[in-house]
């Protein structure tokens, strides 16, 4: 039996996800990935069940059941559709920043939209020569009166063109580095605000991913996160409650290609017998669900750190840990799904080579697995220096 920290009231949740994903979600991911258009029927349909509104409090309009719920429906989500199931992930991550860092008023105004799914949410951090080195972006905002005037690029930008909201993050101090970038709630409707090439990926390709550009875009004074210079910090806060819905669509993708390839095993026969029973599948099935079960755990983990309010230092770790882990795990396992079923695997007929393109994606965006490895070496050093200083105290 898989692990299950839930509560009765998230085993609810969790099964009606699951009956959608199984019912209503896996008979389009095919299609989804066959077209490379953007799902907006997926929408409707978490929009229909207010599943949007799993992040966010009640006060907002959400169901204020918490991170590791967001988690969970995720992965059953990429069981089926790793497309679908990212749709919930980037509405999470484009509005953590007003979750974080918004003051009332933001929240009030921008939150229900996105709990309702009225609005879909965007995150802008990426540009063309600044990806894992936030501190190269060239992206800039002046302050004009009572409007910031935005001027820039972002590229590789999730939702790009279908989102309304989207949390950008431009310099208004050119010379201070990390300390000179603030974070803004940018609507779509922006004058100055255009979006560019939307680009054909290897895997999920339902997803949008673009360039979106500011040309003298003006963005009310009131949508600054924060402070001015408190946007590299609000990044990584994000970054680190974001993480983990990318460590739950692969363990997602992970769970949905092992149960697909013990499926086939059972039936498909080699030598008079079928091939669950020969001892290299046998072992190879063993492998992948234990790898699942493992990034499972880690995942709730941290799923629940969260919910409990755990310092953010503790959270930066296990989010990486988890981002990490559980990604690697996806690949590692759509891989070995493909191979289960030989020939068969490589076609498209059957979803696990599907599983394994949309799989990739996952160890490099919200920070590519080898910056994870930096982060938690990082914070292991933190960690080890503080218990020196303690035990000479």
């Amino acid at each position: 039996m898989a692990y299950d920290p839930l509560s009765d009231e998230q085993r609810e949740i969790r099964d009606l996800v699951r009956t959608l994903a199984r019912e209503r979600v896996a008979p389009r991911a095919a299609e989804i990935d066959k077209t490379a258009e953007f799902p907006w029927d997926m929408v409707e349909l978490l929009r229909e069940y207010d599943l949007f509104g799993l992040p966010y409090e009640e006060e907002y309009g959400g169901t204020g059941t918490g991170a590791l719920m967001v988690l969970v429906a995720i992965e059953e989500l990429s069981k089926v559709c790793a497309t679908t199931g990212l749709l919930l992930a980037v509405q999470e991550l484009g509005s953590l920043g007003i979750k974080l860092a918004g003051n009332d008023d933001q929240k009030r105004r921008f939150l229900p939209r996105l709990a309702s799914g009225e609005a879909l949410a965007a995150y802008a951090l990426t540009e063309p020569g600044s990806g894992s080195d936030s501190a190269a972006m060239r992206s800039e905002a002046r302050r004009e009166g009572d409007e910031y005037v935005l001027n820039g690029s972002k590229r590789f930008i999730t939702n790009a063109g279908v989102a309304e909201l989207y949390t950008v993050f431009a310099k208004t101090d050119t010379e201070a580095g990390h300390g000179g970038i603030s974070a803004f709630v940018v609507e779509s409707r922006s004058p100055g605000f255009e979006v560019g090439r939307i680009e054909p990926k290897m895997g999920i390709k339902g997803s949008t991913t673009g360039e979106i550009f500011f040309n003298d875009c003006r963005v009310p004074a009131e949508n600054l996160l924060g402070e001015e210079g408190e946007g590299f910090r609000i990044a990584m806060r994000i970054l680190d409650r974001s993480r983990p819905g990318i460590g739950a669509q692969g363990l997602g993708l992970a769970q949905g290609a092992t149960d697909y390839a013990l499926e086939y095993a059972k039936t498909r026969e080699t030598m008079g017998k079928p091939i669950a029973e020969h001892q290299l599948i046998a072992a190879t099935l063993a492998d992948m669900e234990t790898k699942c079960e493992a990034a499972r755990g880690l995942l709730y983990k941290v799923g629940m750190m969260i919910d409990e309010g755990a310092p953010d230092g503790e959270v930066t770790k296990i989010s990486a840990m988890a981002k990490l882990y559980c990604t690697d795990v996806a690949m590692e396992v759509t891989t070995d799904a493909v191979q289960i079923l030989g020939g068969y695997g490589y076609i498209q007929e059957y979803p696990v080579e599907r599983m394994m393109r949309d799989a990739k994606i996952t160890q490099i965006y919200e920070g590519t697995n080898q910056i994870q490895r930096l982060v938690i070496a990082r914070e292991m050093l933190k960690e080890n220096r503080a218990f020196l200083l303690a035990g000479v105290a």
